[in-house]
């Protein structure tokens, strides 16, 4: 794979501090340092279908899709996506951009040491098109095989930013993933319009923080072993900060484990994969319903210093109907001030 020109950083672990700026980002300060912006832009993938790269991305993607078909899930290396990311439309500077908008994150309203932002999106196959939702808050409850002391609880977070929303790199992984799970049948959650033919799909950029001197220990699933109330997952690595090296791997167990259990304490006969994000980009997708999974500690590498990792957090699944456990149906209606409307392409 080409090397990514003017992307630094590319092997996660930055140096100290969060982006240089020392103990800015902790204990509920959580970023919000407006870095330089190029302005937001919109993929258009059909400009694309006179590019040679375009037909090699189709064609890695259609190969990763082959795999997910099999496996039920995918772990794909950064190095990999990058040209898959560029061949659907993804501008050069983006790729260096991509690693700053965790800076935008804000305060999570049950965890603190995670900072968050929160988009809700429409991938519609009819309209061949992804489109902004209005905000709505977000809850997972028990029932989904989610444990935790905010299970059920209606979580309302600080919404995606222009700055992230606009990145085309972010817009290409949301196209990738939508071709990923086009046409993939997938066990049905209760409740969940399987009918319709849109997706709802809601988007975290989630910074999880670990400054020990502090009292704050970084858990990017504090929950355990768990489900997410999806039909399919993405989770893409952003970057890191003076995180060490065995930091957050993530391990997939079969759903006969049980919810709520930290990873030392599963069986490991009922593991089913383990992946690590560990380099710019590194992509997992997989079929919610037909795993659960958990995430080990975030560490830092030097005592001295904060750690951070930067992720971004994919939720795609069907509507939800009157009745479903959350207690709330999905509103469809578009974003009244953050619109975006992404042309979508589809074999």
């Amino acid at each position: 794979m080409n090397s990514i020109k003017g992307v630094n950083g590319i092997n996660g672990v930055h140096g100290h501090g969060i982006n240089g700026r020392g103990m800015k980002g902790i204990n509920g300060v959580n970023g919000h340092t407006k870095s330089s912006s190029r302005g937001p832009h919109i993929l258009n993938v059909l400009e694309q279908r006179y590019d040679p790269k375009f037909y090699e991305a189709i064609t890695a993607i259609m190969t990763l899709r082959t795999s997910y078909l099999r496996n039920r899930y995918i772990f794909v290396k950064g190095e990999d996506m990058v040209p898959i990311l560029s061949g659907l439309g993804a501008r050069q500077e983006d790729f260096e951009s991509v690693q700053q908008i965790s800076d935008l994150t804000g305060p999570d309203p049950t965890l603190d040491y995670r900072s968050v932002t929160y988009g809700r999106y429409c991938i519609d196959p009819e309209t061949r098109s992804i489109r902004r939702l209005e905000s709505q808050p977000y809850t997972l409850t028990v029932q989904e095989d989610y444990k935790r002391h905010d299970s059920g609880v209606p979580r309302t977070f600080d919404e995606a930013p222009s700055d992230m929303q606009g990145n085309t790199v972010v817009q290409a992984l949301l196209l990738f993933k939508a071709l990923i799970f086009h046409g993939v049948q997938v066990p049905p959650r209760d409740r969940l319009d399987y009918s319709s033919s849109r997706w709802v799909t809601i988007m975290f950029n989630a910074r999880t923080h670990t400054a020990r001197n502090q009292g704050i220990f970084g858990e990017p699933a504090l929950e355990g072993v768990h489900s997410d109330g999806s039909d399919h997952t993405m989770t893409v690595f952003l970057g890191s900060h003076n995180m060490r090296a065995d930091s957050a791997v993530t391990f997939m167990h079969d759903n006969q484990e049980k919810t709520g259990v930290q990873t030392w304490e599963t069986n490991p006969t009922l593991i089913r994969g383990r992946v690590h994000h560990q380099h710019l980009l590194d992509t997992l997708i997989f079929v919610d319903h037909e795993f659960k999974h958990s995430v080990t500690s975030v560490h830092q590498q030097d005592d001295s210093y904060p750690a951070t990792r930067d992720m971004l957090v994919v939720f795609t699944r069907r509507p939800k109907m009157s009745g479903h456990v959350s207690g709330y149906e999905d509103t469809m209606d578009l974003h009244p001030t953050a619109p975006l409307h992404v042309p979508m392409w589809l074999p």
